[in-house]
């Protein structure tokens, strides 16, 4: 049977976040408000004490920025850290390298661990940086949780672990983009200091929503953080939380009633029946990728990813023509291969507003 053209193969290859739910359509589907009026700053307070749930917080601190995860990401950096400062960081995939970019271009002294792509976390590798690092002078430990160019999730908790047994008081700074709302993040049990997300990935809204949960530890870096930052400040939202009008510019008011429908969405399922779906369509993906004869990018089973797989294809074939053939002869949405792994493999994205009978 041909894998890409054979029967069933819509309920296989599932789209990714691209499906908005019915009901976050409908709330955003309004007209612009002000900002400072009454009903506004009330929404924003119920956001407030419900987005750190997602990060299975109790204590972290949530900023929604009007950005996208590349907005959230130069927020955690700004806020907690100073010019020149020392950060880890693992390069695995394209979105890992762009932070990296991102980092070194902020004037970060950056430590770049360069992984194959399609593995994670070298731990090994981090604990010997941590361990000759007498001086503290690392200042920052960067992961993405889940690198969506190649299909990797990284161990979280091990990586904490790694961090406690040396003893070291670096900041865990983590990129949830694709994998809060889909894969297991517990921010306070494991340490995390900041957690960022977005809104077009697991929470299936409209891109837009640079979502941040900044710990007790982040919020008091900032206390001596000399980056230079001015619209990604937690400071300016700080001080508009106390005076209870929360926003210190004007916020996407049809993103934030969006917002508020999503987390109802994933309260009445609730979260750890969500994370256990994800985990349902990631095996299923996997599984059919393995029936059509083709190999995952991700060389080690404790890497696989719930929220999306990138399949290797065999070298005569370009996998980018298979992406356009899916769009135009199937309307289906499937990811390309990015930088090292350009022609290379296709993605399936299996996350959102997904279940086992869409399709």
């Amino acid at each position: 049977m041909d894998p890409f053209y054979g029967p069933g193969r819509n309920q296989l290859f599932v789209p990714g976040p691209v499906n908005i739910p019915e009901p976050v359509l409908q709330a955003m589907n309004r007209n612009n408000e002000d900002y400072r009026a009454p009903p506004v700053p009330a929404l924003t307070k119920k956001l407030l004490a419900d987005v750190p749930k997602i990060f299975k917080s109790t204590t972290g601190t949530p900023f929604l920025f009007p950005t996208t995860g590349t907005g959230a990401w130069e927020s955690a950096l700004t806020n907690t850290l100073s010019p020149r400062d020392r950060i880890i960081s693992f390069e695995m995939g394209q979105f890992s390298l762009l932070w990296i970019d991102q980092m070194k271009r902020l004037n970060f002294d950056v430590d770049v661990v360069h992984c194959e792509w399609g593995t994670g976390v070298d731990l090994e590798i981090l604990r010997t940086k941590l361990e000759a690092d007498k001086e503290h002078k690392v200042k920052a430990i960067c992961c993405v949780h889940n690198e969506t160019a190649t299909g990797v999730t990284n161990n979280l908790a091990a990586i904490r672990t790694v961090i406690d047994d040396c003893m070291h008081p670096a900041l865990f700074l983590v990129d949830g983009v694709s994998s809060v709302c889909a894969i297991d993040f517990r921010m306070d049990e494991w340490g995390v200091d900041v957690a960022l997300t977005g809104s077009q990935k697991a929470l299936s809204l409209p891109t837009g929503l640079g979502i941040v949960c900044a710990s007790p530890k982040a919020l008091e870096a900032t206390k001596t953080a000399k980056s230079l930052r001015v619209f990604f400040d937690w400071n300016d939202y700080l001080k508009f939380y106390k005076l209870g009008t929360y926003w210190p510019y004007t916020p996407s008011i049809q993103l934030l009633y969006g917002l508020r429908t999503a987390l109802d969405l994933i309260f009445l399922e609730g979260l750890d029946n969500v994370i256990a779906r994800h985990s349902r369509l990631g095996r299923a993906t996997r599984l059919a990728v393995e029936a059509w004869g083709l190999k995952n990018c991700t060389q080690r089973e404790e890497w696989y990813s719930d929220t999306v797989t990138a399949v290797v294809i065999p070298p005569y074939i370009d996998s980018t023509e298979i992406v356009k053939r899916a769009w135009k002869r199937y309307n289906l949405s499937l990811g390309l291969g990015l930088n090292k792994v350009a022609g290379k493999v296709f993605r399936i994205g299996h996350l959102g507003n997904l279940n086992e009978t869409f399709y």
